[in-house]
């Protein structure tokens, strides 16, 4: 089965800070996301001209295919991009790592992610969606799906309705599975009703972390959780961070998984990402859940030892013999 995913293009922009300081003079809140403007992410670009930084592609769709592209799956994306050099790079990067893209160039900047970890590993985010922000439903057509059998989408669309409906109606005309991963606490609560509506009618299966599936269900217990999103679709996978993740199919058994040990948790921030993968790339290999969610864990555990969103060769070579040696 081939894979497409759907989301925010956004090229990250890393940087290791020795104290707060510029946080400070670039009018940052520290810890936490902070949506600029392009003069503001002009003014974050000038004062860290002489600053030590790290440029990838991000996202966390494009995190997922990039990574399901490791595993040698062929994924395909679908985005919306500058005609900047952050664009070119964005394109770039996919192509190099075996990710077909579909993107849409607009006259607008390519979006970008400044995130900027202090002492201690506390990051903070200065993002400006850019052109990612002007994709539209008008963007969208049925050709795009076609060859592909599921598709993954990032829940922060669900702030353009119109257009998180056009995905859903042309990727089902296409014959797609359709996976959302709900992506964030906040815009679960913000549109929790649609969100209903939304999974009910069109998803398949869905991802979601603790915190979105409580803002979801209103329950606080995982299997509660797991439970109420499953009735709603044909798959339901919460990831629990350090307690593992459970995941149940529409009117089956709730299937448990622990987390994997590590010595220590640098950077959470593509965890759910790469789970995605991993469970994804089994569940397509035609796995059962247990082993959908161990596969899962294996990346995400290489995810969360490193800062950002890119894996190493070293870790990408532990997690195939790992997945080979469980002749997945």
């Amino acid at each position: 089965m081939k894979i497409i995913g759907i989301g925010n293009a956004m090229v990250d922009i890393l940087y290791h800070l020795d104290d707060e300081h510029l946080l400070s003079e670039i009018h940052l809140k520290k810890d936490a996301m902070t949506l600029i403007n392009e003069s503001w992410e002009r003014e974050i670009e000038s004062m860290t001209q002489n600053v030590e930084k790290r440029m990838t592609t991000g996202g966390s769709i494009g995190n997922t295919m990039k990574a399901l592209a490791r595993l040698e799956r062929e994924p395909g994306f679908i985005g919306r991009i500058g005609k900047d050099e952050l664009g070119n790079f964005f394109a770039d990067t996919l192509a190099h790592t075996g990710v077909k893209a579909q993107l849409i160039r607009g006259n607008e900047m390519t979006g970008v992610a400044h995130t900027f970890v202090t002492p201690g590993g506390n990051r903070t985010f200065g993002t400006m969606l850019g052109a990612a922000y002007y994709l539209n439903a008008d963007d969208i057509s049925t050709e795009m799906f076609k060859g592909y059998d599921l598709l993954h989408i990032e829940g922060y669309l669900v702030q353009d309705q119109n257009l998180i409906e056009a995905i859903c109606q042309k990727a089902k005309e296409a014959g797609l599975i359709l996976s959302l991963d709900l992506s964030s606490f906040n815009v679960v609560s913000k549109n929790r009703t649609y969100f209903h509506h939304l999974i009910s009618d069109y998803i398949d299966i869905v991802f979601a972390n603790e915190g979105e599936a409580r803002a979801f269900t209103g329950s606080f217990d995982s299997q509660e959780q797991v439970r109420h999103i499953a009735h709603l679709c044909d798959l339901a996978v919460v990831k629990l961070g350090e307690n593992g993740s459970v995941a149940m199919m529409e009117g089956g058994r709730i299937y448990q998984c622990n987390a994997l040990p590590v010595s220590e948790v640098v950077d959470t921030t593509a965890a759910g990402d790469y789970f995605a993968a991993g469970f994804l790339h089994a569940l397509t290999s035609g796995h059962r859940l247990k082993k959908c969610l161990q596969v899962g864990t294996i990346l995400a555990t290489e995810a969360v030892q490193v800062v950002g969103a890119e894996l190493p060769p070293s870790a990408w070579n532990r997690i195939k013999s790992t997945i080979h040696c469980r002749k997945i």
